[in-house]
């Protein structure tokens, strides 16, 4: 089975809130996922994006593909700063 993590779209008519879900790849854009690891609200003015980076690590890990514009939206995201123990 092919892994994918890629956005699903929530929200009203011209107000999309997307969620980043990790999902079989022949499963529909809105369709059963298996597991919500972040959100994206594009509509608010700071562009809200958050992911579980934990579970994002574990599932390319285990070999899913990012899809263009989850990737793109990693790559313009600042990196955290490391969690103090």
């Amino acid at each position: 089975m092919a892994v994918h993590i890629r956005l699903t779209r929530r929200g009203a008519k011209k107000h999309p809130h997307y969620r980043i879900v990790v999902t079989d790849h022949r499963s529909r854009r809105d369709g059963n996922f298996l597991e919500l690891i972040g959100t994206y609200d594009p509509s608010d003015s700071s562009g809200a994006f958050v992911v579980n980076r934990e579970r994002l690590d574990y599932w390319t890990g285990t070999g899913a593909q990012l899809s263009h514009t989850v990737a793109r939206l990693l790559r313009n995201q600042p990196a955290a700063p490391p969690a103090k123990a």
